[in-house]
């Protein structure tokens, strides 16, 4: 039989352990990346041992008691993270999760907490098929909450791309402009934040600190990208997230001599044929084009990331009362 407990930080090397050896967990998942902001939430992550001791599975988390005014105490995988999900290690089988989600809800009904809202890693990043926690959570009466729709290019086939982007890229490059594949971060950050602040009237997420900060703890993994100009201007950019399968573009923006040479396309139409080419990852995944738990699309948006090649990959959140 399999036993659950909360994770401590006596755990982390353990937990860390386990992220390597799944096959559905990205680096965002290791301790030095949920951690980085653990004063904004109450961390709840759980961990799954088997009857012989061995960390088989643990589910990120962090509890909340006043969830959308209800005053309910609530599990949430994970609110600091695009995603969440119970993190499998490559040799559990699907009876297993089910053994882990009778365990889950125990422990809930325990600990007084009324619900879980889970976010599971969309399949894009698997390095196996681990869609156990889906059909489980659906078996035990798991209702959809939100489904968010991505963009994501196939890095495998890349046939589809506009051509009226192609010529765009190409016609920055014969005037000259250039792109930096390692830019650093406090050279793009006050170009996305006022880009952000005037088109939004808000800022990074993360600040340029904390991006600084993740970057020097997964210097493979966060990369930033830029278009300079001619001059040396830097005129568009991204922050990527790395992962084995799939590059994320975390943040992407651009100045407004950017938007007018159409530099977006150049950078991105540059990156997708410099990832395809090198044959390492699958996708890249442009991040969600909706709005209210996936009720409103932007439509503009969407078709732009699809001008790249990109089609839909869904980011799902479902909540299961206990």
């Amino acid at each position: 039989m399999m036993n659950i407990r909360r994770y401590t930080h006596h755990d982390q090397e353990a937990w860390d352990t386990l992220v390597r050896n799944a096959r559905n967990a990205t680096f965002l998942f290791f301790r030095q990346y949920m951690d980085y902001h653990s004063e904004r939430f109450t961390d709840h992550s759980l961990l799954f041992h088997d009857s012989k001791g061995n960390l088989v599975a643990a589910l990120p988390a962090n509890e909340i008691y006043n969830d959308n005014g209800q005053g309910l105490r609530m599990l949430i995988s994970h609110q600091g993270l695009t995603y969440g999900g119970l993190i499998m290690h490559t040799r559990l089988h699907a009876e297993a999760v089910e053994e882990i989600f009778a365990l889950i809800i125990s422990y809930m009904q325990q600990n007084g907490f009324a619900a879980l809202r889970y976010k599971p890693l969309p399949h894009i990043y698997h390095a196996h098929p681990s869609e156990e926690d889906e059909y489980w959570l659906w078996r035990n009466g798991a209702q959809l909450s939100a489904v968010s729709l991505s963009t994501t290019v196939n890095l495998r086939n890349t046939s589809i791309a506009s051509k009226r982007k192609q010529t765009y890229c190409n016609k920055l490059a014969a005037q000259g402009y250039t792109i930096s594949y390692n830019t650093p971060l406090n050279t793009f950050w006050p170009l996305l934040e006022t880009n952000l602040m005037s088109s939004h009237g808000v800022r990074p997420v993360h600040t340029l600190a904390e991006m600084e900060l993740l970057q020097s703890r997964f210097p493979d993994s966060i990369v930033c990208a830029t278009v300079l100009s001619p001059d040396g201007t830097v005129v568009a950019g991204t922050v990527l997230y790395i992962t084995p399968h799939v590059i994320h573009t975390q943040y992407i923006s651009a100045s407004e001599e950017g938007k007018q040479t159409n530099a977006m396309d150049f950078l991105m139409l540059s990156l997708i044929r410099r990832f395809a080419s090198e044959g390492q990852h699958d996708y890249l995944d442009f991040g969600i084009s909706t709005e209210h738990a996936g009720t409103i699309l932007n439509s503009s948006l969407c078709m732009q990331k699809e001008g790249y090649g990109g089609r839909s990959t869904l980011y799902k959140e479902y909540v299961m009362k206990v």
